[in-house]
């Protein structure tokens, strides 16, 4: 495996993300079916990843998305001000006043609590970002000298929400490795996004092409399996044991598999209840494995915790800090994400460090 290089040259952002932004609705302790009222955030899986760099980590961020220009678009583009991101890139496009065409995305969470699980009720069809195309945005005027990335993230999210999206994304990734862009991809599979259009089949289909323009790749044991078809060996059927052993053979599996590759790595999440998770990472980089082990966490809410891995993770490659330190910071990042509501991290670079360091989690004043 050759070494992940981050250009050193000045770049317009630190990192681009390519994806989705929903408007999420949180009816807190309850449940969506009794809910008399819910909580509004923004989120999406790819763009998780751009407002932790900015908002945790310091880094200049910007999303690539679309959008139907209407109020709950103009929501969710304050929302993705708040968080300090760059809507510069964002599309946006006509709405005809009652969705039949073009519309936002919609994504309902429970939390879960105890052996009551987390729960994701999406409502995204015809979004304004599922119909973008090849040639909808200009890559090379983007990810060119003339405004440019450090990174560039998308991921198997994206590529499920049409048949045109996953194109789109190669076409970004294409311009990315051409201007010397790093690219990431966090295969994310997510179920009902795909069955309706050929289920694992088509998705293995779409991403193994996908996963041969990438350098950084992501996943955690099902996401390997389903959308790659590299199974782990010795887990069982709820995930409750992980070898190590079985990881690192199947890490080894997809690098082989992918030469293109630098470096893969996958979360490590047991689920106790959906208030208690043991969590932890393992790498393959430059052929060795890094190994971050479980740990049991509290959860007071689950979605993003990947995401803020994988946010975590960038800021150490991009920071030079060397892949234990990075692989360390993605999952103490996505523990303190998954400490507080909402898919995006409210934790600060300070809080990080700290728990990498072993910190204790007495009071603070």
């Amino acid at each position: 495996m050759n070494s992940l290089n981050v250009p050193e040259t000045p770049r317009r952002w630190d990192c681009l993300s390519l994806g989705e932004v929903m408007l999420r609705l949180d009816p807190g302790e309850g449940r969506i079916h009794t809910a008399r009222h819910f909580q509004a955030w923004e989120g999406g899986g790819e763009y998780n990843v751009a407002r932790g760099l900015r908002r945790c980590f310091g880094l200049r961020t910007g999303v690539v998305t679309a959008l139907a220009d209407n109020p709950i678009g103009r929501l969710v583009e304050d929302f993705i001000l708040q968080g300090g991101v760059d809507t510069s890139l964002i599309k946006w496009v006509p709405y005809d006043g009652v969705g039949r065409t073009v519309r936002n995305g919609l994504n309902f969470t429970e939390r879960g609590h105890g052996v009551r699980a987390a729960v994701g009720c999406s409502d995204r069809g015809h979004t304004a970002i599922s119909q973008v195309k090849p040639g909808d945005f200009d890559w090379d005027s983007i990810l060119g000298l003339s405004n440019g990335a450090r990174w560039f993230h998308t991921g198997g999210i994206f590529a499920a929400l049409s048949a045109s999206t996953a194109q789109v994304a190669a076409d970004a990734m294409d311009a990315a490795r051409k201007n010397g862009t790093p690219v990431s991809y966090d295969l994310n599979f997510r179920d009902s996004l795909w069955k309706a259009i050929g289920g694992k089949t088509k998705a293995q289909e779409v991403n193994r092409e996908i996963v041969r323009k990438v350098d950084l790749l992501l996943g955690n044991e099902e996401d390997f399996s389903a959308m790659l078809g590299v199974k782990i060996k010795g887990v069982s059927e709820d995930f409750a044991e992980l070898p190590i052993a079985g990881y690192e053979e199947m890490l080894r599996e997809v690098a082989a598999m992918y030469p293109n590759l630098k470096l893969v790595a996958s979360t490590l999440r047991t689920a106790h209840t959906a208030s208690r998770n043991a969590w932890g990472a393992i790498a393959l980089y430059e052929d060795k494995i890094t190994h971050v082990p479980q740990r049991d966490v509290d959860i007071y809410d689950r979605v993003g915790g990947g995401d803020s891995f994988a946010s975590g993770l960038i800021y150490g490659m991009l920071a030079v800090k060397g892949i234990e330190w990075a692989i360390s910071c993605g999952v103490a990042h996505g523990a303190l994400a998954m400490t507080t509501a909402g898919d995006t991290s409210m934790a600060t670079l300070a809080e990080v460090e700290r728990l990498i360091k072993g910190g204790s989690p007495r009071i603070a004043r």
